[in-house]
């Protein structure tokens, strides 16, 4: 295969971002797809380079009749490029695209552990990381919500989860698989427009390409970079001042101290307190439980709010604001 400008990217991507380092053990997911071959054409052919021991997974979710084939093709890849299979098979049909994807992670994650792998690479692009950001825009959320597909983050205490395509875009994947004779796999479902994200990928990103922007899915992956930085450093700054702010008098009860609390921006102020209710509530808090807390740092004595899921209280005494 020779040298692309797409070699020469991903080559800088990995070495700036330091996503790997030399000789490691690196576990591809591959579907089929065109993104997922690109991804793992590139890696191949950045080995030699490198120096990594490279394998493909692939998981079978059950939920198309062609998924043994699917399968079956990845496999015939993988022997003939003579990198080491794995195959992970459901135990029963995923019928949703968040069971799905928590399926897939448990699986990958699993391999790797058992494997002796350090990185599962996936093959997520820009026009995955535009299409999160519309999909979670609609749905309602904040910074976090929007710059969600980042470059890294853990699955597991030793295995960390690598996507080095996210300055590439679906457009851009497809060409490199047509100019290297890779046949890709078609998924079916992929243009299912039951599917929440097929339609963004079907309707809405060429309505916004063709009206407003050409190179939209490139704008809103940069969106989502730019949200990344500033999302961590925001993090960062609130888990700091929760240490301040936050007193235990007992192991169930939570004290926060309100006075300390309104010196912050009230950007601040709703981080620490979702980091608090994450911590107490067996759900992700909603906009409207942390507004509830929020509302308490300036209210009278006394007050209190409805019960959080669980049963948890917020009320006021004095300075502080307790959970129990």
């Amino acid at each position: 295969m020779p040298w692309t400008p797409l070699h020469a990217k991903i080559h800088r991507t990995i070495r700036s971002r330091q996503l790997f380092r030399r000789d490691q053990r690196l576990l591809v997911a591959v579907s089929g797809g065109q993104d997922s071959l690109c991804l793992i054409r590139l890696l191949l052919d950045l080995q030699p380079k490198w120096g990594w021991d490279l394998a493909i997974a692939h998981c079978d979710h059950r939920w198309r009749s062609d998924s043994q084939a699917n399968a079956n093709y990845v496999e015939n890849l993988a022997k003939s490029w003579g990198t080491s299979f794995y195959l992970q098979i459901a135990n029963t049909p995923l019928n949703s695209e968040a069971a799905g994807r928590d399926w897939r992670y448990q699986a990958l994650s699993a391999i790797a552990v058992e494997n002796h792998y350090d990185y599962v690479v996936t093959g997520h692009t820009a026009s995955d990381r535009a299409e999160t950001l519309l999909y979670n825009l609609i749905r309602g959320t904040g910074a976090d919500g929007l710059q969600a597909l980042s470059w890294q983050r853990e699955l597991t205490k030793s295995i960390v989860l690598v996507r080095p395509l996210l300055e590439v875009t679906r457009s851009q994947t497809g060409l490199f698989c047509q100019e290297s004779d890779l046949p890709i796999w078609e998924d079916c479902t992929n243009k299912d427009l039951k599917y929440a994200r097929n339609r963004i990928r079907e309707h809405i990103i060429p309505y916004l390409q063709e009206n407003f922007n050409p190179q939209v899915e490139t704008a809103l992956a940069q969106t989502a970079e730019l949200l990344q930085a500033e999302v961590e450093y925001l993090e960062q700054i609130a888990d700091e001042l929760k240490q301040e702010v936050i007193y235990l008098p007992n192991d169930r009860c939570v004290g926060i101290n309100r006075r300390r609390l309104k010196e912050s921006p009230i950007a601040i102020q709703r981080r620490v307190i979702r980091q608090v209710l994450q911590q107490i509530l067996n759900i992700a808090p909603s906009f409207e439980h942390i507004e509830k807390l929020v509302a308490l740092i300036t209210a009278p004595n006394r007050s209190q709010t409805d019960p959080f899921p669980g049963g948890v209280k917020g009320t006021v005494e004095g300075e502080w604001i307790y959970l129990e």
